[in-house]
């Protein structure tokens, strides 16, 4: 059974900094790839970050520049490090996991970031 747990998420300043963090537990395939989504209230969810099956990564426009995306294949670890952060990056962070084979995906619980002075 696979399980994915999203952490890291608080409250920061503007400007400042956070990882995120993604841990996968369980089995899965080498057709999976990461990727990092956020949900504002009373918005849809929107990918933010992710690796493509190449291994190359993509970012949406408002976080190019600040937000990187990476992983640890080994420890079955993912993380979101964001930078410069601002008000308009608070939301539900959540990380997914998504065969570019199958379709299968998984989702973390999510874990809050709050950019607020």
């Amino acid at each position: 059974q696979v399980q994915v747990k999203d952490s890291g998420g608080g409250l920061v300043q503007p400007g400042g900094s956070l990882r995120l963090s993604c841990a996968v537990s369980g089995s899965i395939d080498n057709t999976f790839v990461m990727g990092w989504y956020r949900q504002a209230p009373g918005e849809q969810r929107l990918l933010v970050a992710a690796f493509d099956r190449s291994g190359r990564t993509s970012y949406r426009d408002p976080v190019k520049g600040r937000f990187t995306i990476s992983r640890d294949n080994a420890n079955n670890m993912g993380y979101l490090q964001m930078d410069s952060l601002k008000p308009e990056d608070t939301a539900v962070y959540y990380c997914n996991l998504r065969s570019w084979y199958s379709g299968l995906e998984y989702w973390g619980q999510g874990t809050q970031v709050t950019v607020s002075a």
